[in-house]
């Protein structure tokens, strides 16, 4: 990464996280109740991911899952119309208004607000054996809350999926080598990104 991009995306990281923490403020309790109206258990979900260079961090989001939904099952793709997924908690994905806490993760350092998806060790252990540089995405990006791949592509359900998310995570890290490349892609992403949240559409 171009040193001057790494500098300006964390300063932009940092205000923007900000930013997004104070006005989704209001909403925090209207999701609150409304998660816990539906079902049973915390309102928050932790979760383990594959950070930069391969660390783990500890995500945040807001759940949208029933208790223990892989438990018989272990880890496995979410699909479209998951039946583990409350009511409230699809609403919440297809708004991506369950992506609101990690803001917190974006403020920590852990993410970026533009990169490629946190992934379990799960399933990088399992990719990186069967998808030649798979691994490679998150060797100098941190990951992001969104990114090209979140936007523009939907539920990971084959290999085939996310090799085409392979794509655009190594294309959006070469958009990093130049300052100018890197401010007209993470704009362009977060503009998606606001027009997502308040319409509802696009790539689930």
């Amino acid at each position: 990464m171009n040193p001057y991009v790494s500098i300006l995306k964390r300063s932009l990281d940092i205000i923007f996280s900000i930013i997004g923490l104070l006005l989704s403020l209001p909403l925090w309790p209207l999701i609150i109740l409304a998660i816990k109206l539906e079902s049973k258990g915390p309102v928050l979900f932790f979760q383990e991911r594959v950070g930069l260079w391969g660390r783990t961090i500890r995500m945040i989001k807001f759940r949208t899952m029933f208790i223990d939904a892989e438990k018989e099952t272990g880890p496995v793709w979410a699909t479209e119309n998951d039946h583990r997924v409350t009511r409230v908690g699809g609403f919440l994905r297809r708004m991506r208004l369950d992506e609101i806490p990690q803001l917190v993760n974006v403020l920590k350092g852990d993410m970026s607000m533009v990169g490629p998806r946190p992934e379990r060790s799960f399933f990088v252990d399992k990719f990186t054996t069967q998808i030649p540089f798979y691994e490679e995405r998150i060797m100098d990006v941190k990951p992001g809350i969104t990114g090209l791949a979140q936007i523009y592509s939907g539920y990971d359900t084959s290999l085939d999926s996310v090799k085409e998310k392979l794509i655009y995570d190594h294309g959006y890290g070469a958009s990093l080598t130049r300052l100018g490349s890197f401010l007209r892609v993470d704009f362009s992403i977060l503009l998606a990104t606001i027009i997502v949240v308040f319409t509802g559409k696009g790539a689930k």
